[in-house]
């Protein structure tokens, strides 16, 4: 009669074992999709947050490389006097003083971006000193004449990273 019993017992708790184990591993799923869905929500009005700011920091790069491509920076900042090596310093303290007016938009930009703006900012420095090291610059108007034609022959540094930031800026949408 016990062995019924144990039996019996064992045809009731069967199915109730059963029923657990399916109610476990569905809430167990319910909840894991519940997370990732308060993730997706949360990281999404992130983003709506976020986005503004962004692009206002890929702007404010964009004008700053407009700012520092040698054609529009000998046109604005003239020289005080006829010394090459002042203008030279003068020029690049602008190009270093726009620069730290924007170093904090980095932490909106992407690592490679502000690497690029970087490397713009750098060559345009080195061509700025490369001219001023030429022979043929003695004056502070030469040193002018001679970066504004080289700008006639090439790019500007910061064209490059400018069309870098405009890709990376289409790609946000």
């Amino acid at each position: 009669m016990e062995v019924e019993k144990v039996f019996e017992v064992f045809l009731y708790a069967v199915p109730a074992l059963i029923t657990g184990i399916i109610a476990y591993y569905f809430f167990k799923e319910h909840t894991k999709n519940e997370a990732g869905r308060r993730r997706f929500l949360l990281h999404k009005d992130i983003q709506v947050n976020t986005l503004p700011i962004r692009l206002q920091a890929y702007e404010r790069m964009a004008l700053f490389l407009e700012r520092i491509s040698p054609n529009k920076l000998i046109v604005r900042i003239t020289p005080i006097n006829s010394n090459k090596d002042s203008y030279e310093s003068l020029l690049i303290s602008k190009i270093e003083e726009e620069f730290e007016h924007n170093l904090s938009q980095q932490i909106y930009l992407t690592d490679e971006c502000w690497n690029i703006i970087c490397a713009a900012k750098n060559a345009t420095i080195q061509l700025i000193r490369k001219a001023s090291l030429l022979e043929k610059t003695n004056s502070a108007n030469k040193l002018r004449e001679v970066i504004l034609t080289e700008m006639m022959e090439k790019r500007a540094p910061s064209d490059a990273a400018l069309s870098y930031i405009k890709n990376e800026v289409s790609e946000l949408w």
